[in-house]
């Protein structure tokens, strides 16, 4: 009979999903020695190795491979059982984690966030920003936030009402050189800053006006995957950059940089929380969603 914990399951797993023990300490809050040696000792009780190990790499043996396809699933049904239960208490508790893409945790979440820390702080929240679409049921979050089209047909979502937008810019230096585009295709004479997304695709412009649309396959001088780099070079007039609107406001408010093609981007349905819908939710993950609808209502 083994003496195999929740906590124990939790490690196995977290090891197999990220294939690192670094990253997989840093997900269950613990050190990776701490990992290590727990891995170790469940290897043992079992009496079978559950991964290999090279100094570069982790991967899962065969056995690794069955005890993690069995485990998975059964471990989450104890967990909605654990959180049928828990939503049962008054006061909510335990963790709730949170999965969002950077942009969506600055804009929508960040003035959320605080103010349920403030209103329940029995509940430690953990919040991942990842451009990834990720499965929030596989990496074990309580729930997600995405642009509402984007929201799995199976999940339940709840809209944080604000509509989003595009924003094409491009700084004044630019801009003295160069004659703006008047329409979407003019952009494939400019020099565009590329965005790779975080699949490895090239992101190509999309634009919207009236019953026209365009898209646009850009080309530049640089490709970039992270917001802020692709921003500071727009700003020091390398080219023409395309952004979530909030991530340039500020810029274009200060004049470091120019709006373009305003008329071209108009607002699109904006982000939703959304969890999975067979799982009955947890006091803390039902307190949040709670929280959501009345701050939505004051909004």
């Amino acid at each position: 009979m083994t003496r195999l914990a929740l906590r124990d399951f939790d490690a196995v797993l977290a090891v197999g999903r990220r294939g690192s023990f670094r990253q997989a300490a840093i997900d269950l809050g613990l050190s990776t020695t701490a990992l290590s040696h727990m891995i170790a000792r469940i290897e043992t009780e079992l009496g079978v190795r559950l991964f290999n190990r090279t100094t570069r790499s982790v991967a899962l043996t065969d056995a690794g491979h069955i005890f993690v396809d069995r485990i998975g699933p059964s471990l989450l049904d104890v967990r909605e059982a654990i959180e049928i239960v828990r939503a049962r208490g008054e006061t909510p508790s335990g963790t709730l984690r949170i999965n969002a893409p950077p942009f969506a945790a600055r804009s929508a979440l960040a003035a959320l966030i605080l103010e349920y820390a403030r209103r329940y702080p029995g509940v430690h929240v953990d919040v991942v920003t990842d451009g990834r679409l990720v499965d929030i049921v596989a990496e074990g979050f309580d729930l997600g936030v995405r642009v509402a089209s984007l929201v799995p047909t199976d999940m339940i979502a709840l809209s944080l009402g604000e509509a989003q937008r595009f924003a094409v810019v491009a700084s004044p230096d630019y801009l003295a050189a160069h004659a703006p585009p008047r329409v979407p295709t003019d952009l494939t004479t400019h020099a565009c800053i590329r965005v790779r997304l975080p699949d490895g695709s090239l992101y190509r412009w999309y634009f919207e006006k009236g019953a026209e649309t365009a898209q646009v396959e850009v080309r530049g001088p640089m490709t970039i995957d992270d917001v802020t780099i692709a921003r500071a070079a727009v700003v020091a007039g390398v080219g023409i950059g395309f952004f979530f609107e909030q991530d340039v406001v500020a810029d274009i408010d200060a004049g470091r940089l120019v709006r373009l093609l305003d008329d071209w981007t108009p607002p699109f349905p904006g982000l939703a929380l959304y969890y999975p819908g067979r799982r009955h939710p947890s006091a803390a993950l039902a307190a949040f969603l709670a929280l959501a609808r009345e701050l939505g209502r004051k909004a």
